[in-house]
Order: C-alpha cells, then structure tokens, then sequence
C-alpha cells in the first residue's frame, strides 16, 4: 500500500499500516471484526461509538480495495497466535497450574 491509495478518514503510518484519521483503531481490526460478524456500518457503530458511520465506510472500502493484502496478514496473524497456543500448551507454568487442578 502507498501514500496514494489512501482515502477519506484514512492515513498510512511510516511503516505502511492502516490507521483511520485521528484514532487509535488500525483498518485491519475493523476488517476482521466486519469479516467475523458481517455487521453493517450501522451495526459496528454500535461497537465503535467513537468511530462514525463514514469512517467504518471508509475502513471496510479500504480494505475491500486492498483485501488479497489484508487477508495475507491476517492469515500470517492467525498462523502466529496458533502456533504460540501451541508452545504455550506444556509450558511449565500451565503444568503447575494442571497438577493443582486449576486448569483442564
């Protein structure tokens, strides 16, 4: 992604990342909640009160208009997460935690 695909409501950082204007939400999050719950803008509203209707438009057009590079980092995310549950799964800690019967 470059500065020139950029639209309304939307800013690119110095390391290429999807941010909406004058926010803390990055355009990823957005995207993985309306790809999770297929919410409407309206809808995500709700979750986002701080963000405007025309800002989670904005959010979900810059992903749709970018989606094979979205999908790829999300997929890289998932692929992450799972294989830290994986070596999380006997780490010591856990162990205790299983002999003292805290945890399955």
């Amino acid at each position: 992604m470059t500065a020139t695909d950029v639209i309304n409501h939307i800013r690119l950082d110095e390391k290429g990342v999807a941010w909406i204007d004058n926010t803390r939400i990055k355009v990823i999050e957005v995207a993985m909640d309306w790809l999770a719950n297929r919410s409407s803008a309206e809808e995500m509203h709700l979750q986002y009160p701080h963000l405007s209707v025309a800002q989670i438009h904005a959010a979900l057009a810059f992903y749709h208009d970018h989606k094979q590079e979205f999908d790829k980092a999300i997929a890289e995310s998932l692929e992450r997460v799972e294989k830290l549950a994986a070596e999380s799964a006997d780490s010591p800690g856990r162990r205790k935690l299983r002999a003292m019967g805290l945890i399955p």
